[in-house]
């Protein structure tokens, strides 16, 4: 491993802007939806926190996450790759070692930080796809406080933080403890850190932290003007098939819907006391000024929206998340600065390792976030796939989205089924209640947007791996292929533990 002296050159060679790294810290929560935050436009929550968060740093409104689903997004996340080069996803595989070994916490640590990571992890490694899966890479970090599937509420549960569980049985404020503690002991150190925390909040099922019972007791929340199934009557038929169609009844949004709405909501407050105590830890030892913290989700949520519940699905409340950055060396900050550019979960692990002077390699889909910081006008992609090849084969799709529009392209066609596309203006549609693909006025967005779909599409058919059965999709999705000449290639997945 470099030392310390070796790095500082690195940076300074490099041309980096600041005489010393910064410190770097990723946040994400499991399964957040943009309205549940108040500097996102919700007055009914209480997220103190992370608004100051926003308000010191900078929200991106237009942030995707390219597979809304836990297990992609996260293999996602740390390679900075679409998840048919990650090879990694419910029903799929694992990830391959030579695949995590670009990781941003292997290449930071090889470049001399100090990396820790606490939580649910979310996926796990094979050294070939025919090989037994690895155990967790707990020594890939230098501090580990993670756990292995969807991990569990009560702390003492989970094995890498069961010290915590006394004073924090809940697992949410046990990972801020443990963010605290890294930031303290390594308040002297010579070398930068990387701190990546994973809360299991607010994933199903919904278990809230009693010490934050009094919160929102008896609170009645307004519904988004999407609510409902009369909302959702123009989504195609192929979107019905999956749970979250079912799971608007199931999960009680129909019926119950600020009962389920509190407990959702008291969930993610207890991470807002969680970044509360990271923060306050990080001005304690006086790192506030030279540490970058970016908090975001994994997948968002439906929430009732349309009459869906649940994620997975390319709609805007699943794949569009709150995302805040906040880097207190940049002059932009404590400007409650706030950016439209279109942003994807490709790009933490590039610009997680940009900041940290490092080169982004090739391979990486993503580009660097910190380029919107600087300049909230900036553009760093002009579309984003959105990808879902996890459930009901039924459901399965590729999407694009640009900063305005949005292209779904729903292929299954057996049975009763026929090929759908649907179209959304969302510069002037951001709750997704029209569909364009037919409005004759939109032929001409709709052939532009057909040519961005199928240029993603060419790029899955260049890139995606040989395994876990990715390439058969690039056939399954191309619009130019009969379903009779494609129909045989759906196959039934694997079955493996989690999904949702």
């Amino acid at each position: 491993m470099k030392n310390p002296i070796f790095l500082a050159l690195s940076f300074l060679s490099a041309g980096f802007a600041h005489a010393a790294p910064p410190n770097i810290i990723y946040l994400m929560s499991d399964d957040q939806s943009t309205y549940t935050m108040g500097c996102y436009g919700n007055p009914d929550v209480k997220t103190p926190n992370l608004d100051k968060l926003a308000e010191d740093g900078m929200a991106f409104d237009n942030h995707y996450d390219t597979t809304a689903i836990c297990m992609a997004s996260r293999a996602t996340v740390m390679t900075g790759m679409y998840e048919y080069k990650t090879g990694c996803n419910f029903e799929h595989g694992e990830m391959l070692t030579g695949i995590w070994k670009s990781s941003y916490p292997i290449l930071l640590r090889n470049a001399g930080y100090t990396t820790a990571f606490a939580g649910k992890f979310g996926f796990e490694l094979r050294e070939s796809p025919d090989s037994k899966k690895l155990p967790l890479p707990s020594g890939d970090f230098d501090r580990w406080g993670g756990g292995p599937g969807q991990t569990e509420y009560a702390t003492k549960k989970n094995k890498s933080m069961a010290a915590y569980a006394e004073e924090f049985p809940h697992s949410t404020l046990s990972y801020g403890a443990f963010g605290r503690d890294f930031i303290r002991d390594n308040a002297k150190a010579e070398k930068p850190f990387c701190l990546s925390i994973s809360f299991k909040a607010p994933h199903k099922p919904a278990v809230a932290d009693p010490r934050f019972n009094d919160v929102y007791a008896g609170k009645t929340f307004k519904k988004p003007e999407n609510y409902g199934r009369e909302n959702g009557e123009h989504f195609s038929k192929q979107s019905q098939q999956g749970r979250q169609f079912v799971r608007f009844h199931q999960w009680n949004y129909s019926d119950k819907y600020d009962e389920v709405m509190a407990t959702y909501h008291q969930q993610i407050h207890a991470i807002d006391v969680a970044v509360g105590m990271i923060r306050e830890e990080l001005e304690a030892q006086g790192l506030a000024d030279n540490t970058v913290i970016i908090y975001t989700s994994d997948n968002g949520f439906f929430c009732g929206s349309h009459g869906y519940g649940s994620k997975v699905l390319p709609y805007e409340e699943a794949s569009r998340v709150p995302l805040i950055i906040f880097d207190p060396r940049q002059p932009n900050s404590g400007k409650s600065l706030r950016t439209d550019a279109l942003t994807g979960n490709i790009d933490f692990a590039p610009t997680i390792l940009s900041l940290a002077g490092l080169p982004i390699p090739e391979n990486m889909d993503g580009a660097d976030l910190m380029k919107v910081y600087e300049d909230p006008g900036a553009a760093i992609h002009d579309s984003l796939a959105l990808i879902n090849v996890w459930g009901k084969t039924e459901t399965h799709s590729l999407s694009v989205v640009t900063k305005d529009m949005k292209y779904i392209h729903w292929g299954y066609a057996g049975g009763d089924f026929e090929v759908t596309e649907e179209l959304y203006h969302l510069g002037k549609d951001p709750l997704e209640m029209t569909n364009l693909a037919k409005n004759p006025e939109y032929s001409p967005s709709m052939e532009y947007m057909r040519k961005i779909y199928d240029k993603h599409l060419a790029k899955w058919k260049q890139e995606t791996v040989s395994y876990n059965n990715y390439d058969p999709y690039g056939t399954i999705f191309d619009r130019n292929v009969t379903w009779d000449a494609k129909k045989d290639l759906y196959r039934k997945p694997k079955k493996t533990k989690g999904g949702e």
